[in-house]
């Protein structure tokens, strides 16, 4: 299954919906295009929406990474949240949940960009 993204913008924050599996492959380089372009645009607030994402393989975690990383590099930032009990435990053990900030709902990573 492909990964299907959506982003809108929330109170100057772009919302980036994912729904299915980031894993190696045309997922995880469209998910790095995804935010380039968002970059590209100007937008400084990036939000990721785990909540549909089913899977993720070590690939995807690099998207992720190169992802954040690229958005530090252009004084953005990159959020991320609702991750699945599997994705947290995984953060968790790769010690990524020390890189990303990470927030339980959509609403309360919108109100911490205000902050």
């Amino acid at each position: 299954m492909a990964l299907k993204m959506t982003d809108r913008v929330v109170d100057g924050v772009a919302v980036v919906a994912m729904d299915g599996r980031i894993v190696l492959g045309e997922e995880s380089t469209a998910l790095r295009e995804k935010v380039k372009s968002l970059l590209a645009s100007g937008q400084k607030k990036i939000l990721l929406n785990m909540d549909n994402v089913t899977y993720i393989d070590s690939s995807g975690l690099g998207a992720l990474v190169a992802a954040h990383t690229s958005a530090r590099s252009q004084g953005a930032f990159l959020k991320l949240c609702h991750l699945g009990s599997k994705f947290q435990e995984i953060l968790q053990v790769t010690k990524l949940v020390t890189v990303f900030e990470v927030y339980p709902t959509e609403a309360a990573a919108i109100a911490s960009y205000s902050k």
